[in-house]
C-alpha cells in the first residue's frame, strides 16, 4: 500500500477558505463582545469555559501527536495524562488560584508570582522574560505546522513563488497579530475579561475536535474497512506491531524501546505546562467568570482530551502503511484524506490545524504582551522616566501601544525562530522545549500557595537557576542542532569538557534529553527556592501577601507577626486628589471619579483608599507596577518614593491585622451569642426540670396517699363491711395501676434517651393493634362520660412496626384525649390510607392546642395549658414518648385543629395524628377505598 501522495489542492482555494474561516472567527468574537456590552455574557457558561481550556490542544495535538506516535506508539499519551491528573486536583489547587486571582486582580502568571512575593517587580520581570523566551519556540511550532500542512495540501506552490517573508507562515502570523490586537489588546484593564477572544477559542476547540474525529472515521472505515482490518494489517508488519504495545513507549532504548524516563518526564512537564503556560493561565484563571465552572471542566476537559486523541494511533498506523517512511508523519492528518480522494476532508483537516494554531497564537501573544507590558516595560519606564510619565494626563494610549508592539514583536520573534531553527525539530520536540521552560514557575507558584515561609529571594533564585539550566540543557542544544553552534557542543561539551555535555551533564547518560533536563532543572530550581527561603527573612509586604495567598479560604492572623508601627507622616504622604490623578492617568477620569466619589480632594488618602488605588492600578498595569505608580502620586516634597513604598508595605500590614482583628471580634460576638442562647436554653431546661420534679412528686404522692390511707383503714378496722372493703381494695388497685403507669413512663423515656429500649420491628396487623389500644382505654372513657367512636376500614394493610410500641402510642394519644375532653364530649379514632402510608388520628372535642404550643407539646415535660384550663395532671411525657416511638418507626406525628363534622364542632378540639410506613403495597390500590366500619363505644 506504500506510495506517494496525490496531487494537492489549488493554493488559491485553500488560502481563500482559510481567510473565510478566520473572518468567521472575527465575526464570532465581535458578536461575543457586543453580547457582553449588552449584559448577556457568552463566556459566563461552564461549557464555554471548559471548551476554552481546549486551547491546550495546539498543532502539537493535531499534527504532532501522530508524529510522536509514529516513533513511540502510545508514548504520545503522557502529554495528555498530565493535564488530566491536574484536573483531578482542581478542587484543591485550581480553585485556590482562581480565588486569589480575583481577590488580587491578577493580570498574568508573572503578576501572580510577583504579587505573592511582596509585589516584586524583579520577579515579575524575570518570569515575563523567561516565559517569552521559553514560549517563542512554541509559537514557532504553530507557524511551522500551518506552513508545512499548507505545503502538503497545495504542493508547496505558494512557498515556491513567494519570498522568505511572504510565505504562509508569515501571513498567518500577520493575521493572528491583527486578531490579538483587535480582541485582546483593546482595553486597559488586563484583569477584565476578553469575551470575544474566549468565544472564538471555544469555537475553535469544537472545530479542531470535529475535524480530527472526521479524519479518524474516514481513515478507519473509509480507507481500511474498520479497526479490525487496520490493526490486522499493522500487526503483520513487525515495525508497526511494536507501536501497538508498550515497549516503544516504555522499553529500553538499547532494545529499540522508548527513551529512559520519557514517559514520567513528559507527564510531569505537561501537568506543569497546563498550570504555568501563559495561555493556559489566561483562559483558566484570568478569563474565568465563576470558579464554580471548574466543576464541569473537571470532567469535560479530560473527556475532550480523550476524544481528540481517540484516532491518533489508527491514523498513525494507516499513514505508515500508506506512505512508509517517505512522508513526515506530522503530515498524515492532511495527506491521508488527500491521498484517499477526499480533498474536502483534507481541507477540513487543514482548517482544524489552523484552528489549533490560531487559538494558541492569539491567547499566547495576548498573555505574553500583558506580562511584558505590566511586568517588564512599565516598571522600567516608571523608574527611569517617572517625571515624564507624571506630566502625562492620559497614559492609556501608551499602555495599549506597548501591548500591541509586544504582540507584533512576539510573533516576529516566533516567525524568526521558525525560519532559522524550527526545521531541525519535529513539532512535539519544539513544544517540549517550551514545556520545560514554563515548568520553572511551578515550584514558586505551588510553594507560594501553601508555604507561608517562602520568600522573594527564594522565588527569584529558584526561577533563575531553573531557567539557566533549562537554557543550557535544552535551548542551546536546539541552536547547535540548527547549525547556530558547533555540533561538538552536544557531542563533546563546551571546550571539550565531557562533563558539561548538555545531554549528559556531569556524566548522567542514557536518559531521554527531556528527562535529563527535568532532573537538573528541578534540582537547581527547588534547591535554590527552598534553600534561600529557609535562610532569608520576609519583609512586611511579603508577610501580608503570604498570608493573603496561603489563607485565602480561611484568612486568619497567625498571631506571630507584630503590628508594625507606622510613622505619623504617612497620612499626609498622599491626598485623595493625588490618588485620583494617578488612577485617572492609567484608567481614565470616569473610573477614577467613581472610585473616589464624595471624598474631599484635599483629605489625606488613608490606608483604605491607598489599598483601593493599588488594586485598581494592579488590574491595568500589574501589582508591582501599581506600587511604583503610586509612589509617583505623592505631592512634591512630601516624602521620597522609596519611603512611600515602605509605607505602602506597612499600610497593607496594618490593614491585614485590622481585618484579622475585625474577624476575631465578629467570631467572639458570634460565640457570645451562642453562649447566651445556650445559657437561656439551660435556664429553661432547669425550670422545666424543676416543674417536672414537682409534677412527678405530686403525681406520685396522690396515688400513694390514697393507697396508704385506704390500707390503714383496712388494717385498723378488720370488721369493716365486706362491700366497703371491696370498694377500698378496688381503689387501691386502681391507684397502684396509675402509679405503675407513671413510673413506666419515666423509665420508658429514660430508655429511649439512652438508646436502650428493646425494639421488635416486624410486619404487624395495624387494625388489630388499634383495636387492642381502644379496648385498653374503653373503661377510661366510660368512666368520664366521653363518647368514643372508631372510624377505620374493615381491613387495614399490614405496616412495619413494633406492635407493643404502636399500641403504646395509640393508648397515649387516647389517654391524652380523655384527659382534655370534658364530660359529655366526644373522641374519635380515625384510620385511613393516605399517600402510601397509614394515617391514624385521635380527634377530641376539648379546648384544642394553641398554635404557639403545637411545636412544644411533643417536648419532654411540656404540657399545654392556660389560665382558664389550668395545668393538666400527668408527667408531660406521654406525647414525647409517642413522638420518639413514631419517628423511630419511620413515621411522622403532629397536631392540628379538629376538622368540622358530626363528631366535633367547627373551630374546637384537637386532632393528634401519626403515620406508619406500609409493609406492602396497599391492597386494591387504584380500585377504590375498602369498606369503612364505624362503631361507637358508650
Amino acid at each position: 500500500m506504500e506510495g506517494g501522495m496525490e496531487a494537492g489542492l489549488d493554493w488559491a482555494a485553500v488560502l481563500i477558505a482559510a481567510l473565510v474561516y478566520l473572518s468567521a472567527l472575527f465575526a464570532i468574537a465581535h458578536w461575543a463582545d457586543r453580547r457582553e456590552a449588552a449584559g448577556r455574557s457568552v463566556i459566563a457558561s461552564p461549557t464555554v469555559f471548559a471548551l476554552s481550556l481546549g486551547v491546550y490542544c495546539t498543532t502539537w495535538t493535531f499534527y504532532g501527536s501522530v508524529g510522536r506516535a509514529a516513533t513511540l506508539g502510545i508514548g504520545f499519551l503522557p502529554v495528555y495524562l498530565g493535564p488530566t491528573l491536574l484536573m483531578l486536583l482542581a478542587p484543591l489547587l485550581l480553585r485556590k488560584i482562581l480565588r486569589i486571582a480575583k481577590a488580587q486582580r491578577i493580570t498574568s502568571i508573572a503578576d501572580f508570582l510577583a504579587s505573592r512575593y511582596g509585589h516584586s517587580p524583579l520577579l515579575g520581570g524575570l518570569v515575563a522574560l523567561t516565559a517569552t523566551l521559553g514560549v517563542t519556540p512554541y509559537i514557532a511550532l504553530q507557524l511551522k505546522a500551518v506552513a508545512v500542512s499548507f505545503d502538503a495540501l497545495t504542493g508547496g506552490v505558494l512557498c515556491m513563488t513567494a519570498g522568505p517573508f511572504l510565505d504562509q507562515g508569515f501571513l498567518i502570523a500577520a493575521v493572528m497579530a491583527l486578531f490579538a490586537i483587535v480582541f485582546g489588546a483593546r482595553q486597559i484593564d488586563a484583569a477584565e475579561h476578553h469575551p470575544g477572544m474566549v468565544a472564538a477559542i471555544a469555537l475553535e476547540s469544537l472545530v479542531k475536535l470535529i475535524a480530527f474525529l472526521a479524519v479518524g472515521i474516514f481513515v478507519v472505515w473509509g480507507l481500511h474497512g474498520g479497526l479490525d482490518s487496520l490493526f490486522a494489517a499493522a500487526a503483520a508488519r513487525p515495525d508497526l506491531a511494536r507501536l501497538m504495545g508498550s515497549e516503544a513507549a516504555l522499553g529500553d532504548p538499547a532494545s529499540g524501546g522508548g527513551p529512559s524516563g520519557a514517559w514520567v518526564a513528559t507527564t510531569i512537564l505537561s501537568a506543569a505546562a497546563m498550570l504555568c503556560l501563559p495561555r493556559q493561565f489566561q483562559v483558566m484563571v484570568i478569563e474565568s467568570t465563576d470558579e464554580r465552572h471548574l466543576d464541569r471542566a473537571i470532567w469535560l476537559f479530560p473527556l475532550y482530551l480523550l476524544l481528540i486523541n481517540l484516532f491518533v494511533l489508527p491514523v498513525t498506523l494507516s499513514g505508515l502503511l500508506t506512505f512508509g517512511g517517505g512522508l513526515d508523519p506530522d503530515l498524515f492528518m492532511v495527506a491521508l484524506p488527500l491521498n484517499g480522494g477526499a480533498g474536502w476532508l483534507a481541507l477540513l483537516a487543514f482548517l482544524g490545524g489552523l484552528s489549533a494554531a490560531a487559538g494558541m497564537i492569539v491567547v499566547e501573544t495576548v498573555a505574553l504582551s500583558t506580562m511584558l507590558c505590566n511586568d517588564l516595560v512599565m516598571p522600567i519606564l516608571l523608574r527611569t522616566r517617572s517625571r515624564a510619565l507624571a506630566r502625562s494626563v492620559d497614559l492609556a494610549p501608551l499602555l495599549l501601544a506597548v501591548r500591541r508592539i509586544a504582540i507584533v514583536a512576539i510573533l516576529l520573534f516566533g516567525y524568526g525562530y521558525f525560519r532559522l531553527a524550527g526545521s531541525a525539530y519535529a513539532l512535539v520536540s519544539i513544544g517540549l522545549i517550551s514545556f520545560a521552560a514554563v515548568a520553572q514557575f511551578a515550584p514558586a507558584l505551588i510553594g507560594g500557595l501553601y508555604w507561608r515561609g517562602a520568600t522573594r529571594r527564594g522565588a527569584i533564585g529558584g526561577v533563575t537557576a531553573g531557567a539557566l539550566v533549562w537554557a543550557y540543557t535544552l535551548l542551546l542544544p536546539s541552536f547547535a542542532r540548527s547549525g547556530w553552534l558547533p555540533s561538538s557542543f552536544i557531542t563533546e561539551g563546551p571546550w571539550g569538557i565531557a562533563a558539561l555535555r548538555p545531554y549528559a551533564l556531569f556524566g548522567l547518560e542514557g536518559w531521554d534529553s527531556l528527562a535529563h533536563s527535568l532532573f537538573w532543572t528541578a534540582l537547581a530550581n527547588i534547591g535554590a527556592y527552598v534553600g534561600l527561603s529557609l535562610f532569608d527573612r520576609q519583609g512586611a509586604a511579603e508577610r501580608v501577601q503570604a498570608a493573603a495567598f496561603v489563607d485565602v479560604f480561611h484568612p486568619v492572623s497567625d498571631g506571630m507577626t507584630p503590628t508594625p508601627t507606622v510613622q505619623s507622616d504617612w497620612r499626609s504622604a498622599a491626598s485623595v486628589s493625588d490618588l485620583t490623578r494617578v488612577v485617572a492617568r492609567f484608567l481614565g477620569p470616569q473610573r477614577a471619579g467613581r472610585a473616589f466619589d464624595g471624598a474631599d480632594p484635599d483629605e489625606p488618602a488613608g490606608p483604605e483608599r491607598l489599598r483601593l488605588a493599588e488594586r485598581l492600578l494592579a488590574g491595568a498595569i500589574g501589582g508591582a507596577s501599581a506600587r511604583v505608580a503610586l509612589a509617583s502620586s505623592v505631592s512634591a516634597g512630601a516624602v521620597e518614593a522609596a519611603e512611600l513604598l515602605r509605607m505602602l508595605d506597612e499600610t497593607s500590614d496594618v490593614i491585614a491585622h485590622s481585618r484579622a482583628l475585625e474577624r476575631k471580634t465578629a467570631e467572639l460576638e458570634r460565640a457570645t451569642d451562642a453562649l447566651r442562647a445556650a445559657n437561656e436554653q439551660l435556664t429553661e431546661l432547669d425550670r422545666l426540670k424543676d416543674d417536672f420534679l414537682s409534677t412527678v412528686t405530686h403525681e406520685l404522692r396522690t396515688p400513694l396517699t390514697s393507697i396508704r390511707a385506704l390500707s390503714e383503714i383496712l388494717h385498723d378496722d378488720p370488721e369493716l363491711d365486706a362491700d366497703q372493703r371491696q370498694e377500698f381494695l378496688a381503689v387501691i388497685i386502681k391507684e397502684s395501676e396509675r402509679l405503675t403507669r407513671l413510673i413506666n413512663q419515666v423509665l420508658d423515656m429514660a430508655k429511649i434517651e439512652a438508646g436502650a429500649l428493646d425494639w421488635r420491628i416486624e410486619t404487624i396487623d395495624a387494625g388489630q393493634a388499634l383495636t387492642e389500644a381502644v379496648a385498653a382505654t374503653e373503661a377510661l372513657f366510660r368512666e368520664r362520660g366521653i363518647a368514643l367512636s372508631v372510624d377505620m376500614p374493615e381491613r387495614l394493610p399490614p405496616v412495619r412496626g413494633d406492635v407493643d410500641r404502636v399500641i403504646q402510642v395509640v393508648v397515649n394519644l387516647l389517654s391524652n384525649a380523655a384527659k382534655f375532653t370534658p364530660p359529655g364530649g366526644r373522641t374519635r379514632l380515625v384510620a385511613r390510607l393516605e399517600d402510601g402510608v397509614l394515617r391514624v388520628a385521635v380527634i377530641d372535642s376539648g379546648p384544642g392546642v394553641p398554635a404557639k404550643d403545637r411545636d412544644l407539646v411533643f417536648d419532654r415535660f411540656r404540657q399545654s395549658g392556660d389560665a382558664l384550663t389550668g395545668k393538666p395532671a400527668g408527667t408531660g411525657l406521654g406525647l414525647a414518648i409517642a413522638k420518639r416511638i413514631v419517628e423511630h418507626l419511620g413515621g411522622r406525628i403532629g397536631v392540628e385543629d379538629a376538622p368540622a363534622g358530626p363528631f366535633a364542632e367547627s373551630g374546637t378540639g384537637a386532632s393528634f395524628w401519626f403515620t406508619l410506613p406500609l409493609a406492602v403495597s396497599p391492597p386494591g390500590q387504584g380500585a377504590g377505598e375498602p369498606p369503612v366500619i364505624t362503631r361507637k363505644i358508650d
